[in-house]
């Protein structure tokens, strides 16, 4: 039986998911590679689920509360990590990008 794009994007999702908890692990580095992985694979979900009305429980479980489960997990986070989290949550479960650079309105 074929997997569908939504349910191959899920796994993707769910593995970069563990792969950036594997990398907190190591409390020297801050894993921002298997974290920008994984934002990665949470946009393509978000923008292919984007008319959906229903979302893998998986990525859900993945991307609901991200922010607070970063801020939480470390003191210092390195960059726009907090900001990707919070921009990947309305992604998915919003359905807008709050991030506008390039597609400012006129005038700004």
């Amino acid at each position: 039986m074929p997997i569908s794009p939504k349910e191959r994007l899920a796994a993707e999702v769910e593995d970069r998911w563990v792969e950036f908890q594997d990398g907190l692990s190591n409390k020297r580095r801050y894993p921002v590679e298997q974290f920008r992985a994984f934002w990665e694979a949470g946009k393509c979900y978000a923008e292919l689920t984007k008319n959906d009305p229903l979302i893998h429980r998986k990525v859900v479980a993945a991307i609901n509360g991200l922010r607070e489960f970063l801020e939480v997990e470390r003191r210092r986070i390195p960059g726009t990590i907090i900001a990707d989290a919070d921009r990947l949550e309305f992604l998915l479960f919003s359905g807008y990008d709050p991030y506008f650079e390039g597609d400012e309105p006129p005038g700004l």
